[in-house]
């Protein structure tokens, strides 16, 4: 069986000089994926954008017209740290269709992969730190609408803890949130998940696995998911201008081994997003993303 990877790269959008959100990672990743041979060009796909009805799910009509229409208010637009434009909407939508169409395959064939997605800093009513709609919450609940799931489990090993992921199933005893992160990095006001695991400044790959070893089999006991949604940030890596931690390359591959080795062993689905990745060379996050993609794909053979 051969990895299926999604891709909204084609939608970029401008953005100021210098700015540090690294619109240019996504292309890249897309051409390495293709030039390495790891997947083939058929099987990697561009996703439709996201329906109304399906954004609806999860996020509010204010906040959704809003977006759509351009009239986010200024102080919106900081937050969400990205100016508004029609190549923002069109990506927003793609990259959540990206999620939902990835996540629908996991369910077929055991394990997918968008080569964007992650955006757990989206809330209901509004956007944050990059992130305009969230697509783990939007897939999750398609999937529980169309009765294809009735439980998940969100792994989030971005370096950044998913505030607005948790806050959007708060309560909800069907989706288990796991977020392993940087305990003093942004978001500065964590929004408590089913299982918040908070990292020192300068952690590296031996303590940061332990962690992880220790955790994943509660929380895929706890969670009896029908499906897990991994984000595998690439921030948490040594040269990441934002992640404040110390995994080196080696440590990141480890880390995606472990946890799809985890999933594969209880049987559990898997669809991969890949979340933040702030490289002061931007080669080095399309590298993590890119060593994510091998690990998945030579899983997806066996």
């Amino acid at each position: 069986m051969t990895l299926h990877c999604w891709t909204s790269a084609r939608y970029t959008l401008p953005l100021p000089t210098n700015h540090r959100f690294p619109i240019a990672k996504y292309a890249l990743l897309r051409d390495a994926v293709i030039a390495s041979g790891l997947v083939p060009p058929a099987r990697i796909h561009e996703p439709e954008r996201a329906s109304m009805e399906s954004l609806r799910l999860v996020h509010t009509e204010r906040y959704i017209q809003a977006v759509r229409a351009g009239t986010l208010s200024d102080a919106e637009q900081r937050r969400i740290g990205l100016p508004w434009s029609e190549s923002l909407v069109e990506r927003s939508f793609r990259a959540v269709g990206g999620t939902c169409e990835a996540a629908t395959a996991a369910l077929d064939r055991g394990l997918a992969m968008n080569l964007a997605g992650g955006t757990h800093h989206a809330f209901a009513d509004h956007g944050e730190g990059f992130c305009v709609f969230n697509d783990v919450a939007v897939a999750i609940r398609v999937l529980q609408r169309d009765g294809r799931i009735g439980r998940a489990v969100v792994i989030d090993l971005d370096v950044h803890q998913g505030n607005g992921t948790h806050a959007i199933f708060a309560g909800d005893p069907s989706v288990f949130t796991f977020s392993m992160h940087g305990g003093r990095n942004y978001p500065f006001h964590k929004v408590p998940g089913s299982l918040d695991l908070e990292l020192a400044d300068g952690t590296g790959d031996d303590d940061y696995l332990t962690a992880l070893a220790a955790a994943l089999p509660s929380v895929l006991a706890d969670s009896a998911p029908d499906l897990a949604i991994y984000l595998a940030g690439a921030d948490s890596h040594e040269g990441d201008r934002l992640g404040r931690l110390c995994l080196t390359f080696d440590g990141l591959a480890r880390r995606d081994v472990m946890v799809l080795d985890a999933c594969r062993e209880v049987g559990i689905p898997v669809v991969i997003t890949i979340a933040g990745g702030y490289g002061r060379n931007i080669e080095d996050s399309v590298r993590v993303h890119l060593n994510t993609v091998r690990i998945a794909s030579e899983l997806a053979r066996l």
